[in-house]
C-alpha cells in the first residue's frame, strides 16, 4: 500500500479536527463531523498531436457539519488554523440554529459504530502526479501520431484526466480516517471526414481507480486498440444506416455500464425514490412500495452496490459520514431488493445502518447521498461474447457509449453507442450507423436472456456523475459482463430526429 501524500499528513489534521469538534460540542451540537480535503487534479489535452490544454488545480479546505436541535448546519473555510477551524464549527452551529425555525423534519442519523483511527489508500501502482507532465504529453502525442499517420484518419483528440483525492475525517463518535484515492481517465478519439459525412471513434478504455500504470503497465491493450481504430472508423463511415425495428442485441460492457448507471444506479438511490432529489435530475419509479415486489429484470439479473470493489471509482474505505465501505444487494434474481442509503435516509426508513453512500465532492460541499459502484454480476460459468453472438440470428452487437436520454423517473430511455455490428446467423456481418436502442427500464432488463461469464466482465464508469443543488460531481464505476437481450426496439437516429 502506498503512503498518504506527506504534504497532506504534514498538515495539523488532528489539531484542527479537535478544535472544530470541541467547539461544536461546547455549543450544544448533537452530532458534529469534520473534514479536511485536498483534491489535486490535472487535465492534459492534445489536438492533432499538438498540446492544447495543460491545467493543474489544487483545492484545499476544511468543513464542519453539525446537527443541533434536529437541524443540519454546515460551514466551510480555508483558514487552516485551530482558530479558523473553531470559527467554522461555530458558523455551522449558527446555521443550524437559524434554520431550526423553518425545519419541519428533525434530522436523525442511523447508528454507526466508532471505527477508531483508520488509514485507507486506493489500489494503484504509480501516482500519476509523480510522472512529469512532459512524459505524459509525449505518450499522448505518440498515440495521436499513430492514428494521424493513417490516411483514413483526419483529426485526433487525446486527453488525460488525473485526480488524487486526500481526505481527513473525524466525528464526535470517535471515528478518525485518513484516506487517499487516485484515478485516471485517458481518452483518444479519431475523426474521419468522407464525402459529405463525418464520424468519430473513441477508445474503449474506461476511467479507473488506478494510477499511471493504466496507460503503460499492460492492463489495457492500447497498442492493439489504436492499431484497429482506423479500419473500424473507415468501415463505420461507409456503413449503411440501420433499418428500425425489433432486434436481438448483444451489448458490450463498454456500452452497458452507462445503461446500468442511468436506469439502475440513479433509480435505486433512496433519497431520489423518496422525493428528496427531484428538481435537478428527477425522482425514481422504483418507489418503496416496489421493494421486494418489483420484477426489475429477468432471473439472470443480479446487481450489487459496492464501495469495496478494487479499482472502482466510488470505492472508499469510509464514506463522508464515517461509515465503512460495504457491498450490498440491489437486485437479486431479477427482484428489486435494496436501495443505496446514507445515514439520514437510512434512519428515515428504519434501516439498522447506512450502507455508506455519503460523499461530498470538495471540502466546500456538504455530503449528500451518492452512488456506490453499482454492478451487474456475470454468470459464474457464463458464455463468452462470441457465444452470446452465436445465439442470435438477426441482431446487433453494440460497443462503446455515446449519447443517452432518460426521463425524470429513470424509466423511459434511449441510448446510442460508438460502434454497431450487424449480426446475421450468429456471426458479425459489418457495421451499421445511426443506431439507438429504446425501452422502459423494466422492459429492457426483463428482456435480458443471458449474461456473459467473468471473462467478459469490465469495470466501466465516469468521473462526473452530477447530482444535488448546488450541483456536485462524483466518480463512479459500473462493472458488467456482455449480455444478450431479446426483441429490443431499435431506432434510426436520423429518421427519428435523434442524436
Amino acid at each position: 500500500m502506498h503512503d498518504i501524500d506527506p504534504d497532506f499528513t504534514a498538515l495539523p489534521l488532528r489539531a484542527l479536527a479537535d478544535a472544530a469538534l470541541t467547539r461544536a460540542r461546547e455549543l450544544g451540537a448533537e452530532h458534529a463531523d469534520f473534514r479536511l480535503e485536498r483534491i489535486r487534479s490535472q487535465t492534459l489535452r492534445l489536438y492533432d498531436a499538438a498540446p492544447e490544454t495543460a491545467l493543474d488545480a489544487d483545492d484545499l479546505g476544511l468543513s464542519v457539519r453539525v446537527v443541533k436541535n434536529g437541524t443540519w448546519g454546515f460551514a466551510a473555510g480555508i483558514d487552516l488554523t485551530t482558530g479558523g477551524a473553531a470559527k467554522v464549527a461555530q458558523q455551522a452551529v449558527e446555521v443550524a440554529e437559524l434554520a431550526a425555525a423553518v425545519n419541519r423534519e428533525p434530522i436523525e442519523l442511523a447508528p454507526e459504530p466508532s471505527h477508531g483511527e483508520r488509514t485507507w489508500v486506493s489500489a494503484y501502482e504509480t501516482d500519476p502526479f509523480a510522472v512529469p507532465a512532459a512524459e505524459k504529453i509525449a505518450l499522448l502525442t505518440d498515440w495521436s501520431r499513430r492514428l494521424l499517420d493513417d490516411a483514413r484518419v483526419d483529426h485526433v483528440d487525446a486527453s488525460l484526466l488525473q485526480v488524487r483525492e486526500n481526505k481527513f475525517y473525524a466525528d464526535l463518535n470517535g471515528t478518525v480516517t485518513t484516506q487517499q484515492r487516485v484515478r485516471v481517465h485517458p481518452v483518444v478519439q479519431a475523426v474521419a471526414v468522407g464525402d459529405g459525412v463525418f464520424d468519430t471513434m473513441r477508445t474503449l478504455a474506461p476511467p479507473v481507480g488506478r494510477g499511471y500504470e493504466w496507460l503503460t503497465g499492460g492492463h489495457w491493450d492500447w497498442n492493439g486498440e489504436l492499431a484497429r481504430m482506423p479500419e473500424l472508423l473507415a468501415e463505420k463511415l461507409a456503413a449503411p444506416s440501420v433499418e428500425p425495428g425489433a432486434y436481438d442485441v448483444v451489448v458490450d460492457p463498454s456500452n452497458l455500464w452507462l445503461t446500468i448507471h442511468e436506469s439502475i444506479g440513479h433509480a435505486t438511490e433512496l433519497d431520489r425514490a423518496l422525493g428528496y432529489e427531484a428538481a435537478y435530475a428527477g425522482t425514481s419509479f422504483a418507489t418503496p412500495d416496489k421493494l421486494n415486489a418489483l420484477r426489475y429484470g429477468s432471473p439472470v439479473m443480479n446487481v450489487t452496490g459496492d464501495r469495496t470493489a478494487e479499482h472502482g471509482l466510488a470505492t472508499v474505505g469510509y464514506d463522508d459520514e464515517g461509515v465503512e465501505g460495504q457491498s450490498f444487494p440491489i437486485i437479486t434474481g431479477g427482484l428489486f431488493t435494496g436501495y443505496q442509503t446514507d445515514r439520514r435516509i437510512a434512519r428515515l426508513t428504519g434501516a439498522a445502518r447506512s450502507n455508506g453512500c455519503a460523499f461530498a465532492d470538495a471540502s466546500s460541499s456538504m455530503p449528500i447521498q451518492r452512488m456506490a459502484n453499482v454492478s451487474l454480476a456475470p454468470a459464474p460459468d457464463g458464455p463468452s461474447t462470441d457465444e452470446l453472438i452465436a445465439g442470435v440470428e438477426r441482431g446487433i452487437y453494440i460497443v462503446g457509449d455515446k449519447s443517452w436520454s432518460i426521463d425524470m423517473q429513470r424509466y423511459n430511455f434511449q441510448f446510442t453507442g460508438q460502434r454497431f455490428f450487424r449480426i446475421e446467423n450468429g456471426r458479425l456481418a459489418g457495421q451499421l450507423r445511426d443506431v439507438a436502442y429504446q425501452a422502459t427500464t423494466t422492459d429492457f432488463w426483463n428482456a435480458m436472456e443471458a449474461v456473459g461469464g467473468p471473462q467478459t466482465y469490465v469495470l466501466g464508469g465516469a468521473f462526473n456523475c452530477g447530482k444535488g443543488q448546488p450541483g456536485q460531481v462524483a466518480p463512479v464505476s459500473h462493472g458488467c459482463p456482455a449480455a444478450l437481450f431479446r426483441g429490443v426496439n431499435i431506432l434510426n437516429t436520423l429518421k427519428e430526429g435523434g442524436q
